[in-house]
């Protein structure tokens, strides 16, 4: 009777016990399970690692955690929100946007970015100028960024309106098949076409298909929301700290502008000179712990890939280095590949050395590009100039915004090294991360055609130079 009453003591008393929560879940398991899928914008793995912009927040929030993230890869959104219906991940993160059917489905956490729809068709199709102008053409879409919905609404107002749902696209697939003239028109979220238009620069926008449409996670609905909880906190936090815009401004910020003629010639360039210059490009990135395109694409910033470059103040090669800094470096043949490359990538390492240490990474190597180009001590002058004003002088975001104050003297008289171009050194690091990015786009996509798909653990990435 003893052993029976204990039975029935530890049997009420186990029934009492709550089971864990699905954070408490993730946190003992040392594993966050997300499901995106893959886009320049979003999530990419090539040689150096993850990428993109969703994936360098979920690493942030798996940081916060304690936890290793594990990213599974979905072709397209339904089949990764069926997934999450599966509970086949914890929470999926791919720009989706939020709109009445999927909030009847999933539970969404607070926005944290936007972006509107845009039509996409290439430079030799007729533009169309507004919706009338669409009716009756052949326009594909992707089933990933939920716009079936939106074109629904819109053909009450234009009957005519006709689309095909690509199921097995995903919208960078349609902008390749727009780019080699086998479909005519596709719509596509704003942060893709901006990304993608620099490595298609056929590509063009001919209007907004929508107004702004606000993107979150979505997390499959249930009684337990710890996880969700805790991502809306992260989230919240992120945006309250500058953090996320930090992010947007890493991933998104450097492309608002888009060079045409300079982009095909640049990808032109990549196939036809800079093959003569990679080997010593990734030989200096190695000796001096640098990204080696990040490196060549300072090299194409200052000189075009060209050794017997001069610029009107004298500094020549394919780094431009200026007779007193080559001096400096050791450097006797400015016009020399070998020497100009090396001395070069030895100069921008010691420049990220030099750096306080409060600037951290991706940030530093943006501060030590400025003072590539600028002057190390007129970068110290923005920042302390940054300071001043009230804002964070260890975030490229803020400096790129004082800079081009150097050049007004109502500013510089009051900073001890006086007068810089600093708006130029702002174009120069701008354009040096649209090469960086085109360039890894290049190599990454040359990489992936001949490497096998292996799991992705977010433990493996190497982070972005820039």
């Amino acid at each position: 009777m003893r052993l029976i009453l204990l039975l029935l003591v530890s049997l009420v008393l186990s029934s009492c016990i709550e089971p864990p929560t699905v954070l408490e879940r993730v946190k003992k398991s040392g594993e966050l399970k997300v499901l995106t899928r893959n886009s320049p914008s979003i999530f990419y793995e090539g040689p150096f690692g993850p990428t993109g912009f969703e994936y360098d927040l979920l690493k942030r929030f798996s940081d916060s955690l304690g936890v290793e993230l594990t990213i599974i890869i979905e072709p397209n959104a339904k089949e990764l929100l069926n997934k999450l219906s599966q509970s086949r991940g914890h929470f999926a993160a791919a720009k989706l946007t939020i709109s009445p059917s999927r909030e009847n489905s999933y539970l969404f956490t607070e926005p944290y970015h936007e972006v509107t729809h845009k039509l996409v068709h290439r430079s030799t199709t007729r533009r169309p100028k507004r919706i009338s102008d669409i009716e009756n053409l052949s326009i594909e879409i992707s089933d990933d960024d939920n716009l079936n919905s939106e074109l629904e609404a819109l053909k009450k107002d234009y009957p005519k309106l006709d689309w095909i749902i690509n199921r097995e696209a995903s919208p960078e697939d349609l902008m390749v098949l727009v780019d080699e003239k086998l479909i005519d028109f596709t719509i596509v979220s704003s942060d893709e076409i901006k990304i993608n238009r620099r490595f298609y620069p056929e590509l063009r926008v001919a209007f907004d298909i929508n107004q702004a449409q606000k993107i979150a996670w979505a997390f499959a609905k249930t009684d337990d929301r710890s996880l969700y909880n805790a991502a809306n906190k992260f989230l919240k936090q992120q945006q309250k700290s500058g953090q996320l815009q930090s992010l947007i401004e890493q991933h998104f910020g450097h492309i608002k502008s888009f060079d045409y003629v300079g982009t095909r010639v640049y990808l032109r360039h990549i196939k036809t000179r800079l093959p003569d210059f990679q080997p010593w490009f990734e030989k200096a990135g190695k000796d001096n712990d640098l990204d080696w395109i990040l490196l060549a694409s300072m090299g194409y910033q200052e000189s075009h890939w060209n050794q017997q470059a001069v610029s009107p103040t004298g500094v020549r090669g394919i780094m431009m280095l200026t007779l007193a800094t080559a001096k400096y470096l050791g450097v006797n043949n400015r016009v020399e590949p070998h020497q100009s490359i090396f001395g070069g990538a030895y100069y921008f390492a010691k420049l990220l050395k030099k750096l306080p240490e409060n600037v951290q990474q991706p940030d530093r190597n943006l501060f030590a590009l400025a003072s590539y180009n600028l002057g190390y001590w007129h970068v110290r002058d923005a920042m302390n100039l940054t300071k001043e004003r009230g804002k964070d002088e260890t975030k490229w975001i803020n400096l790129k915004q004082t800079l081009p104050l150097l050049r007004k003297k109502k500013w510089h008289e009051k900073m001890r090294f006086g007068y810089a171009r600093g708006d130029e050194a702002v174009k120069y690091v701008e354009n040096i991360r649209s090469y960086y990015d085109i360039l890894k786009w290049q190599v990454s996509r040359e990489w992936r055609e001949q490497t096998p798909k292996k799991p992705i653990k977010a433990l493996e990435a190497i982070p972005s130079a820039l």
